[in-house]
């Protein structure tokens, strides 16, 4: 007597519906809708104002940098202008205070960004990376993920966003980014903290100085990138002929 094996059941409404939720492009979906909210927000209440307005009586010290460091995160990760908000540091806590607060938040706001990528954004978007071009800097991030970080955020040419999401996308790892991230941050933050801590007395050496090297670090980004472009050329090629 022959025994027929039954069909499989068919998934419920409600495990299939969990399923599309849960897919790829639905959380890639709710990644843009959080970045648009988050940037509709930070266009209309425009927290970075906030801050330049002074804290509340009684709240110094430590306290103060702290606060100014999630503060900077959130808007930071919400897409506020970095500049504006490392000035403000320099303006409100002094020059170290300013840069530890500023550093901080600057490594706050890019692990939200990186965490947000990772988790929504990362199994859509891969799927996108098919250009020759994509996939190489894919590689290169993958491969050489503290190396390549370490470079673009000591040269500013790579806006701070897309830094944070492309690396998301990539498999680097979340040491190697964040570490990265902190240390190559360091030169053009403490230019702007001290530019904004000296923003009284424009004609004084410490502001002259930083605001030269601002303008010298974005001149060398765009030099550095313009040399060494060919460097992602060739491995874009060397991945089409693979």
């Amino acid at each position: 007597m022959l025994h027929t094996v039954p069909p499989p059941a068919k998934p419920g409404l409600r495990a299939r519906i969990v399923r599309r939720l849960l897919s790829p492009w639905c959380r890639f979906a709710l990644l843009v809708a959080v970045l648009g909210a988050a940037a509709a927000l930070v266009l209309v209440y425009q927290p970075q104002r906030l801050l330049s307005e002074g804290w509340p009586v009684g709240t110094g010290g430590a306290l103060a940098a702290t606060l100014f460091a999630l503060v900077y995160g959130l808007c930071a990760a919400a897409f506020a202008p970095r500049p504006l908000l490392n000035a403000a540091a320099g303006a409100l806590l002094g020059t170290v205070a300013g840069l530890c607060a500023a550093i901080g938040g600057t490594v706050l706001a890019a692990a939200i960004a990186f965490g947000l990528g990772r988790v929504l954004g990362q199994g859509a978007l891969r799927r996108l990376v098919r250009g020759r071009w994509l996939t190489a800097a894919d590689g290169l991030m993958s491969r050489y993920g503290f190396r390549s970080m370490l470079a673009i955020r000591l040269f500013p040419g790579v806006p701070f966003a897309a830094a944070n999401y492309g690396a998301a996308v990539s498999r680097m790892t979340w040491s190697s980014f964040l570490l990265a991230t902190g240390l190559g941050s360091i030169p053009n933050t403490a230019a702007y903290v001290v530019a904004g801590s000296t923003a009284a007395s424009p004609t004084s050496p410490a502001f002259l100085v930083a605001t030269g090297f601002i303008v010298l670090s974005a001149v060398a980004a765009a030099v550095v990138g313009w040399r060494k472009r060919h460097h992602l050329g060739s491995a874009a090629r060397a991945h089409g002929g693979a």
